[in-house]
């Protein structure tokens, strides 16, 4: 017990001392008891079914002041938000919460971490976190024809929450989709942020994918419908235009898709 409390008490001390300041100052705890807390509630949360679009953040990052600017009103009782993420809100503190708060924190937990999410992701770590899921297929794959099974990417389409839900990207035709279970259609799309494909399609241009060029033109008996038809006719020419254009400009279209600096 006394080299055990030594440890912790050396511990204290060498957070005290560091230069960045953290959003829960009264937060003392050693690194080991404090990566088991942390894990356990983010492992609940990522297990919990719908919430495999997100991925795990690094427990500095959510307890860092500079990441959190402008988050502080979006949830209430924030620092204690903050303890109750990494596991470390004074259990007496959470026992003596009538059962309606303790539904309130956790729904405002959840929120919390969506939103910090949204920023972890388009960071070089986070980067890598979510490129390990894309590789996966965790977030589905284009349910177009022509797109061969590309991999999908999820998007905002406001960075306010409460807007609007989630959106499936595709790199390859570049339109957007609805996921297909009502789990993942029902997560906020500021979670994700409008950036994120954006982001991820610079960080890692090898991996973007070629547009397809083929189109489905519908026929009677083989013959193309009048209306249709003029449509793709004219939808081609502008390819053939843009082709030539980009010809002319040397760009070679062999290679893959434009996200390069």
């Amino acid at each position: 017990m006394e080299g055990r409390s030594n440890d912790v008490a050396s511990n204290r001390s060498q957070s005290q001392s560091q230069s960045r300041e953290m959003i829960v100052d009264d937060v003392e705890m050693d690194d080991t008891d404090s990566s088991e807390y942390v894990d356990l509630w983010v492992d609940l949360f990522l297990g919990k079914k719908g919430n495999e679009y997100f991925c795990e953040i690094d427990p500095e990052y959510i307890t860092d002041r500079f990441n959190l600017i402008n988050l502080q009103k979006t949830v209430s009782k924030f620092t204690q938000v903050i303890q109750y993420i990494v596991d470390n809100l004074d259990d007496q503190t959470l026992a003596n919460m009538s059962p309606s708060r303790v539904k309130q924190l956790e729904a405002d937990a959840a929120k919390f971490y969506g939103l910090v999410h949204a920023r972890y992701i388009i960071t070089i770590k986070g980067l890598q976190k979510m490129l390990a899921k894309y590789k996966d297929a965790d977030f589905g794959r284009c349910p177009r024809v022509y797109c061969n099974f590309q991999p999908l990417l999820p998007v905002g389409l406001h960075d306010v929450p409460g807007v609007d839900c989630v959106k499936l990207y595709c790199p390859s035709c570049e339109d957007l989709y609805i996921p297909k279970s009502a789990r993942h259609s029902s997560i906020d799309g500021a979670f994700f942020g409008t950036s994120f494909p954006g982001m991820f399609l610079q960080a890692f241009p090898e991996i973007v994918p070629r547009h397809p060029t083929k189109r489905y033109v519908p026929k009677i008996f083989g013959f193309e419908l009048h209306k249709q038809a003029q449509l793709a006719r004219w939808q081609e020419l502008q390819r053939l235009k843009l082709e030539k254009k980009l010809k002319d400009l040397n760009h070679d279209l062999t290679k893959q898709g434009g996200y390069k600096n």
